[in-house]
């Protein structure tokens, strides 16, 4: 099976590239059922993968020196619906039902989720380096609650070890 060359791309799996690349951040943990507040830092390692139509993360978060938290995230863009996806498998187990969903509004992304805990978004801002911040809201709840938010700079793929 062959791969569409990256110049075949619509422009809007090609915008899905700014998440491509290792990563090294700093990141402001709030108090949660989840996960205690404080600091943690993370490595984000990124590629683009069959021709660039999907790009596959893998996420690690530490604390105290020891691994906190990971994911395994794989982003993509439907064109039937016009939306951005992500599908994230992650340390914590919960088997997702669905893809979180979103747009692109000039340089940041927004995702959403919903599952029977609540519902989740996460947002990416990108320049120089990227913000993320992921919220979320309990079922049965209208307020959505911080859960961590971070700051990443791009760092040589060999600067990050054991993924």
């Amino acid at each position: 099976m062959n791969a569409s060359p990256f110049s075949s791309l619509s422009a809007d799996h090609q915008r899905l590239q700014a998440l491509v690349g290792a990563w090294r951040g700093e990141e402001e943990v709030s108090g949660t059922q989840w996960a205690d507040a404080g600091t943690a830092t993370s490595e984000v390692l990124a590629e683009a993968q069959f021709g660039g139509l999907f790009v596959v993360q893998r996420y690690r978060q530490r604390r105290d020196g020891t691994v906190s938290f990971g994911a395994h995230n794989v982003f993509g863009f439907d064109q039937q619906s016009g939306a951005v996806t992500m599908h994230q498998f992650d340390s914590m187990g919960f088997v997702p039902t669905s893809p979180a969903t979103g747009t692109w509004d000039g340089s940041e992304l927004v995702l959403e989720r919903s599952s029977p805990r609540g519902a989740a978004r996460v947002t990416y801002v990108f320049d120089d380096t990227y913000r993320m911040r992921l919220h979320f809201k309990p079922a049965g709840s209208d307020s959505w609650q911080d859960m961590v938010s971070g700051v990443y700079r791009r760092v040589s793929p060999s600067s990050i070890n054991g993924f």
